[in-house]
């Protein structure tokens, strides 16, 4: 799968051009200060269990809501803003406790999250809450309602905190926009925790919360996960409701858009899957138990090449070997290692399958018009000239796609698409119902704030599965020299989202799973 002569030459312009771009960057961009840029240790050990461990706790009694304060408050000193019906949810904890005569096993049948803390990314609807995803013209705009699968947690007994950030319409991978500002790495607090679910990851990540609701279209749950050391799990599309989110989807995007569970710890992944699917966890098969040592294992180190994409740390690549001798020492199994060539188009299979028309012929909403509602569409070249002069609502990312997109062929090219037709039935075939392929995430470590501008298609590892419609999981896998995560997605066929979050379990136990950021 050697680069033609065209895509060698393409890739060294490429390198040329953000090479240069991004040395003007630091030239002009101010300097951060250097004092403070990591969170100081856990000490509080209710921060250190997981939902289920915390639930438990708080069905048996052990843990009890002090007066004049909630739940939220014991649990969260790193959280200074929630929502006051927070606190008149977890005044009900003790009651509900109280008034129960059938033990603690019907409570957990009926209320497995009873007292557990949520944060919900900001593009859900959650009661009473903010739903701008960003957009500074929709500042002020409330929820009315619940997105379902936040009800649905709601139902099982999580108290909401919040909302967190997300990118300006949910589609750059950093969580920055004018209206909340900019998230940071809880692990360094000069790196970004990624987009679009960047809030999620960041909270999770630094000990603030428990379990968390993101959404991935193009990498949203995994790239945050991923840069903040946690967990979470794309789910099979069409599983869980998209329902209640801003942006809506359109166009086709509903076939490529996933909600998914965010969470520090790998036993909650699969209880909040089950609660979050209702009543279609039925066709994921939660139930039945997994043996490893029972399924076929593939690697995949890289995706062959493409010249819009930088190349796979080695780090990155250490640690996925890694998990390869692990497997094949512990369980007995053999790990192949295979090429799928037409991997490396995966920017180009999404940015093409993004932009087709549904069912009926509508196409996607142009991302001028969902930056200007609920007033006129954007001018972007108009916007970009307004960023030039520190003058724009927007920010550079969002610019930047609205004139992408602008400036794009309507016209898929039939090359792409026999590409992704042939990769799609490739994999497929090679997973099937018992295959399990690990993948990297992300060519790149948690990057400085900024930097993902210079490496716009580097999301490519995770975007291509989207439009794949496959499940996948993201597991933490230690920290690098840095004391950055490592991690790896882990890729199942369709509906066997339970082998994934077996795996995780897995990787956990062998790996430690999340580190505390502020001892790391």
């Amino acid at each position: 799968m050697a680069l033609t002569r065209l895509e060698r030459a393409q890739a060294w312009i490429l390198s040329a051009c953000t090479g240069v771009l991004f040395a003007l960057f630091r030239l002009l961009s101010p300097r951060r200060s250097r004092g403070f840029t990591k969170l100081i240790p856990v000490t509080n050990p209710l921060l250190m269990m997981s939902a289920m461990q915390l639930a438990q706790r708080i069905r048996r009694r052990e843990v009890r809501r002090l007066p004049g304060t909630g739940y939220v408050v014991i649990y969260f000193t790193r959280e200074t803003t929630f929502p006051d019906s927070a606190l008149l949810e977890a005044a009900q904890v003790d009651k509900l406790i109280e008034e129960e005569t059938g033990g603690e096993d019907v409570l957990e049948d009926r209320l497995p999250l009873l007292g557990v803390p949520l944060t919900v990314k900001e593009a859900f609807a959650l009661r009473g809450m903010p739903n701008t995803t960003g957009v500074i013209s929709r500042r002020g705009v409330l929820s009315a309602g619940d997105a379902p699968p936040v009800a649905l947690l709601k139902r099982a007994g999580a108290i909401p905190l919040g909302v967190t950030n997300s990118s300006e319409l949910c589609m750059w991978s950093e969580s920055h926009n004018h209206l909340y500002g900019i998230c940071n790495n809880p692990y360094d607090l000069e790196r970004t925790p990624g987009g679009s679910s960047g809030g999620e990851g960041s909270i999770l990540g630094g000990g603030a919360s428990v379990i968390g609701i993101g959404s991935d279209i193009g990498g949203s749950i995994r790239i945050p996960c991923f840069f903040s050391g946690i967990f979470g799990h794309k789910t099979t599309p069409g599983v869980i409701s998209n329902d209640c989110q801003y942006p809506p989807a359109s166009g086709r995007h509903e076939d490529y858009l996933s909600t998914g569970p965010m969470c520090r710890y790998a036993e909650d992944l699969l209880p909040m899957l089950r609660i979050m699917a209702g009543p279609n966890a039925h066709k994921l098969s939660l139930s039945i138990e997994v043996d490893l040592r029972n399924l076929r294992f593939f690697s995949i180190p890289h995706d062959g090449g493409s010249p819009l994409v930088s190349a796979v740390d080695e780090q990155l690549l250490q640690a996925q070997r890694r998990v390869v001798e692990r497997l094949e020492s512990d369980l007995g199994v053999k790990v192949q290692e295979v090429r799928l060539s037409g991997l490396k188009y995966g920017f180009q299979i999404w940015d093409t399958y993004m932009g087709l028309p549904d069912k009926e012929g509508k196409r996607p909403t142009p991302f001028q018009v969902l930056m200007g509602e609920p007033g006129r569409p954007v001018w972007p070249v108009w916007e970009l000239a307004k960023w030039m002069m520190g003058r724009s609502p927007h920010t550079m990312a969002a610019i930047g796609l609205a004139l992408v997109e602008m400036t794009s062929s309507s016209k898929p090219s039939p090359f792409i698409l026999k590409q992704k037709e042939k990769l799609q039935k490739e994999i497929e075939e090679l997973l099937g119902t018992d295959g399990v392929l690990l993948y990297p995430t992300h060519p790149h470590l948690a990057p400085k704030h900024h930097h993902p501008l210079f490496t716009p298609f580097n999301f490519a590892y995770t975007g291509v599965i989207n439009i794949l419609g496959l499940p996948v999981t993201q597991c933490p896998l230690g920290l690098s020299v840095e004391g950055l995560p490592l991690g790896v997605q882990v890729v199942t066929g369709n509906l066997q989202d339970r082998l994934s979050l077996a795996m995780a379990l897995y990787l956990e136990k062998t790996y430690g799973g999340w580190r505390d950021p502020g001892a790391a």
